[in-house]
């Protein structure tokens, strides 16, 4: 792989976090696809830019998962859609907050986890890429920030107590950022609580709970969503993590010298992962 994007020389991470991307597009591009999800995160750039190689790609129509991937779709000169209209989606490609060894992972730390979540479960596959630091064994171990939680506006006073007799350590409406007065507010018209739970051993009964309570929207756990995750690394390994089991790295020496033709030739040098 070039170690320069446009000019730009890129850093041993970022190549991998490209490779990653170029990958997890390769190996789950269907052969006729007319539907794909486009999430959001400095990752899924490379997403596009290898969207944008494939043949027939104008054909397809793509679906944001916030602003941030609109204004991606619309520049890149891609097919904009919205789920209303096309509720069948091939792949969803997608970064995330934090992934564990089960797949399960925590979304939302961009404010836009209701439509990620839409768009994830719609698709027939969602694929994560992302950063090693995203890579963990269980959720709660590198994300410090807490589980993201959208809920009606009138509802949060209401929740936060709520959340602290489930186990969360003073969680808080998520404020503006600096320049802004007030809370963070959604594409929805929303906020968002984010909840520190510590380590969560169990995801799916702490989402379950969590959903429950009168006023949230979504929660930002997602459970048995995920069909592959590809998270680059600081040495220039990838990893890759996939619901079938079959968990491996492609060491550097094949992310820095593979051509663009990459995912065959990454695949075929994978070390497995204990």
């Amino acid at each position: 792989m070039e170690s320069k994007v446009n000019g730009i020389e890129l850093s041993p991470v970022e190549m991998a976090k490209r490779m990653a991307c170029h990958m997890a597009v390769d190996e789950n591009y269907p052969k006729h696809p007319k539907v794909i999800g486009i999430g959001s995160g400095s990752t899924v750039i490379y997403v596009v830019e290898r969207l944008l190689t494939k043949p027939g790609v104008e054909k397809v129509v793509f679906l944001p998962t916030g602003f941030q991937s609109k204004e991606l779709i619309v520049t890149s000169g891609l097919r904009l859609g919205d789920p209303d209209c096309y509720p069948d989606v091939d792949v969803c490609f997608d970064g995330a907050d934090e992934v564990d060894d089960s797949l399960q992972c925590i979304k939302g730390g961009g404010a836009c986890l209701f439509q990620e979540k839409l768009i994830g479960f719609l698709a027939k596959r969602l694929v994560i890429v992302a950063d090693s630091r995203k890579n963990s064994h269980m959720l709660g171990e590198f994300w410090k920030k807490g589980v993201p939680i959208e809920v009606m506006p009138m509802a949060y006073t209401s929740i936060l107590p709520q959340l602290v007799a489930l186990g969360a350590l003073d969680p808080k409406l998520r404020m503006g950022a600096p320049g802004k007065a007030g809370p963070v507010v959604t594409d929805n018209g929303n906020f968002i609580i984010d909840a520190n739970f510590g380590l969560i051993k169990d995801p799916e009964g702490l989402f379950e709970k969590i959903k429950l309570l009168v006023g949230v929207v979504e929660v930002g756990i997602f459970c048995n969503m995920i069909s592959a995750a590809y998270f680059g690394s600081q040495d220039g390994t990838v990893t890759v993590k996939k619901s079938n089991g079959d968990n491996h790295i492609i060491p550097p020496k094949v992310t820095v010298t593979a051509t663009e033709v990459d995912a065959v030739v990454a695949e075929s040098n994978a070390e497995p992962l204990k």
